[in-house]
Parts: C-alpha cells; structure tokens; sequence
C-alpha cells in the first residue's frame, strides 16, 4: 500500500548478514517479488558477514547485486582525519566515527540504487534499536519505510524462524559490524532480552532499566525531524 501511494516501483534493501534484515528480505519479497533488490555493501566487514547476507539472500530468493565500500570509507576517513590533523584539531572516537560513516555510505548508497530503478529504502531497526536509538542517524536510520519497527527482537528472531531464515544468521550474536568483535548488546550495556521485557512490562533490574530509559533520552534528537526556527 505505502509503494503504491509513494507512486514507487519496488524496494531496495541493504543485507547485512543480520537477522533483522534477513527477515525484511523475506518480507518484501513477499510484498513486491517482482521489484525488490538487496545490495550487499561491504565496509571492512567480517568476510563471514557477507557469506550470511548472500545466505539470506537465496533464502528469500532475493535479487541482489553488491557494492564495495571498503576503500571509499577507509579512503574518505582518512581525509578527513588529515584534515583536521593539519588544522591541529584532535581525533575522536576514530572507531565509531569510521562505523558512521561506513552507514552513512551504505545509506548513499541504497538512495543511489533506489533513484536508479524507483524503489523506496527499506529499513530494518526493530523496536529495541528505535527506542534506544541504536541506529546511525542519517546512516541505516534514512530510510523510507520501517517494516519491523514495531516488534521485539525476539519477536523478529520468531518471525525469522517462521520465514525461514538460515540458521547461521539465527545463532549469531546480533552486531552492526563497526568493529572487531562487536556485539550490540555489549555496546549498549544491556541485553534485547531485557529491553523486550521491559517493553511487555516485565520487571528488569534498576540499574538495566535506568540504562534503557537513558538510551532513549540521549537518543529523542533521532526521532524527530530537525528543529527549525519560526517567523
């Protein structure tokens, strides 16, 4: 319904090898088979990464086609770490600015397939990432439609078992692929178990609930459009 009153042709995915995006793929191919794509864009990746997204792309009998980042965002990076450098500004946290700006690309990306052939970006943040604002801004959160955004992660960890997505995606340690060895729940400082359980109403320790509810204050500026000013 929302391709059609968008007066869009399809949709455009990017793969991560996650679960949230496997699952997506599934969805959109079921909603649109004949106009759907994914695109694979490694940025430094783990190579197993990209194994797990071409994984999930047979799964769901997705089309896809992949871009390399790898050299753009390592590339861009470093101009921009020179620049300043020669300014005699200091670097910051160098490796999330590099995971940022690798979604960034990625977002450029999927907007540069989606002009070419009509589609709308699909976004895969689930309600856990929305409400905690585990998501670049302007990086996998430009999208044009959020499909999944109202489910728990074990929700979409059922409805990927339903779907069928392999099972090396579904026993892998959910990560956005920043770094080496990163993990979400590891970077947030709570686990999807208890933000789940917080969202049903469940009792979670003080110390997990106050992390949650402070993720979601930092993170309000994600959610809104920009302020503007008023005449």
């Amino acid at each position: 319904d929302y391709k059609e009153k968008s007066r869009q042709k399809g949709f455009v995915l990017g793969l991560s090898g996650g679960i949230d995006s496997s699952v997506v793929a599934h969805l959109i191919m079921r909603a649109c088979p004949q106009n759907s794509l994914g695109v694979i864009m490694p940025a430094g990746n783990k190579p197993q990464d990209r194994e797990d997204a071409i994984a999930a792309a047979k799964s769901s009998r997705l089309p896809y086609i992949e871009v390399d980042l790898t050299q753009y965002r390592q590339g861009l990076f470093d101009e921009i770490t020179k620049a300043l450098l020669q300014k005699g500004y200091q670097s910051g946290d160098t490796q999330m600015v590099r995971g940022n700006l690798g979604a960034r690309l990625r977002m450029t990306t999927l907007y540069a397939v989606g002009g070419h052939l009509g589609y709308l970006v699909v976004g895969t943040d689930n309600a856990a990432e929305s409400y905690t604002g585990y998501f670049t801004k302007y990086g996998d959160g430009g999208v044009d439609i959020l499909p999944i955004s109202h489910l728990t992660k074990g929700e979409v960890f059922a409805m990927g078992r339903y779907l069928g997505v392999p099972e090396q995606i579904l026993t892998k340690a959910p990560s956005a692929g920043f770094f080496h060895e990163q993990t979400d729940e590891s970077e947030m400082g709570v686990s999807y178990d208890d933000i789940d359980a917080f969202f049903r109403g469940e009792p979670v320790t003080e110390n997990k609930q106050a992390i949650i509810e402070h993720l979601h204050r930092i993170s309000e500026h994600k959610r809104i459009m920009p302020p503007a000013f008023k005449k």
